[in-house]
């Protein structure tokens, strides 16, 4: 059935916007993804059954397919370093080595150092709070920054640098055909301008606060243990981190010979076996259960989403807003990162985002003449933005579940850490790659 393309257009907006709210109010993503896809499929002159059976399903099953592995190669890896140790011993190695008067930038620092690698953002958050609570005590920094430390060190710069195992740089790859290095020189360029322009906001807004006589106060819940805990020395636990990065970068006659999933294993392996004594070598087996399961749960959340964007592309309107992103004003380059971060921000899903916008944005821009590699790091760098509002799984979890903070009081830091940061370095590798497109 053939449909007009408003009404068409209208469909996907109040399918969006109806996610949105319903990921806001709590509903379970299965339930949504398929409501909103119905509403999509129906207003967009498709077949309901066989939008759901082939369109949604097919999306479904083709991101679990690719992606597998790699989340739960990742989980592995955070879940080991969870259970020795090995993250906290290198988030305490680090902030000792920055001090307490770089006590704000400490925490943000060794959340990326965990994330480049291939440690997941939920293990790193929650094995860096406790120590970011005990610095943030002892350096009378009012409480409520410790989710937007927390969230720019493990959803900005450190999860789309060139380089990092974490899914937002690794879709890109499977979709362009590029390598985790992709647009290295720029986007490392854009990173350090997000993380230095980050880490200028962060002391700033603490500064002020302070300068109101706010100080730390600690919650009811909070505990602080003084006791020096049995962990592993934090230059052996950075070994394997170190061993994943090399390996899966590693390139022969211009080939990866290492596929990404092998390196984090291999990284999750040499884990156990450097900090084996830190552990309980009996419950390998449970350990292994409930890593599949968190996997499971991470993957198919994401693929629901994902397959939503699979019946978005099969509607009536769909090219005509790829014809409006590919012929968006201004550099070329630009309109991809305009739709990366506004279908990220609809998803509350950096990969989730990637996951739609890549294959049905990246051809369009590529047979305009951009490079994939420029595309690759633009569409990843852009993911970060708009991914981080009030209603971002992740974000939501550390605020109000690990930090026991409201967003009331929380997320405004959190928004300028994370949502106005990557806008900025967005539209720093939107430049960089408009005027310097052939560097490596």
């Amino acid at each position: 059935m053939t449909v007009p393309v408003v009404v068409s257009l209208i469909g996907i907006i109040v399918g969006l916007s109806l996610l949105i709210y319903l990921v806001m109010r709590g509903v379970n993503i299965f339930v949504i993804a398929i409501l909103c896809s119905s509403i999509v499929a129906i207003t967009g002159g498709m077949n309901l059954y066989t939008a759901l059976k082939f369109d949604y399903m097919g999306g479904f099953v083709d991101f679990f397919k690719n992606n597998f592995f790699i989340f739960l190669a990742g989980t592995a890896m955070g879940k080991m370093m969870e259970i020795t140790n090995g993250a906290k011993a290198i988030a305490k190695m680090i902030i000792k080595f920055l001090g307490k008067d770089k006590a704000l930038i400490s925490i943000p620092l060794a959340c990326g150092i965990l994330l480049y690698g291939g440690v997941s953002m939920f293990v790193a958050s929650f094995a860096v709070f406790p120590i970011a609570l005990e610095v943030f005590r002892e350096a009378d920094i009012p409480r409520r920054f410790i989710p937007a430390a927390l969230c720019f060190g493990c959803s900005t710069f450190a999860m789309i640098v060139p380089g990092t195992p974490q899914i937002q740089n690794i879709i890109p790859s499977q979709y362009l055909g590029t390598d985790l290095m992709a647009g290295l020189v720029n986007g490392v360029i854009a990173c350090a301008v997000m993380l230095v322009l980050g880490s200028f906001l962060l002391f700033r807004m603490v500064d002020k606060e302070k300068k109101q006589g706010k100080h730390f106060i600690a919650k009811p819940m909070d505990a602080f243990d003084d006791k020096e805990e049995d962990l592993p020395n934090g230059w052996v636990a950075l070994i394997p981190l170190l061993v994943c990065i090399v390996s899966i970068n590693i390139k022969i006659n211009g080939k990866t010979i290492i596929p990404i999933e092998v390196g984090v294993f291999l990284g999750t392996f040499l884990t156990y076996i450097l900090l084996n004594k830190y552990q309980d070598n009996s419950k390998v087996l449970d350990n292994l259960g409930e890593t599949c399961r968190t996997t499971i749960l991470a993957i198919t959340n994401t693929c629901a989403v994902v397959a939503f964007g699979s019946v978005v592309k099969s509607t009536t309107a769909f090219p005509e807003i790829v014809n409006a992103m590919v012929n968006f004003p201004g550099p070329k380059i630009l309109g991809a990162a305009v739709g990366t971060t506004v279908i990220a921000g609809v998803c509350g899903s950096a990969s989730g985002g990637l996951g739609i916008a890549t294959p049905l944005l990246g051809p369009a821009f590529m047979a305009k003449g951009i490079s994939a590699a420029a595309l690759h790091r633009t569409m990843s760098i852009a993911s970060a933005a708009l991914d981080s509002l009030p209603h971002n799984g992740y974000i939501v979890t550390v605020t109000n579940s690990l930090c026991n903070e409201t967003h009331k009081d929380a997320y405004m830091p959190v928004f300028w850490l994370t949502v106005f940061t990557p806008l900025v370095g967005t539209a720093v590798a939107v430049v960089l790659f408009t005027f310097f497109p052939n560097l490596p």
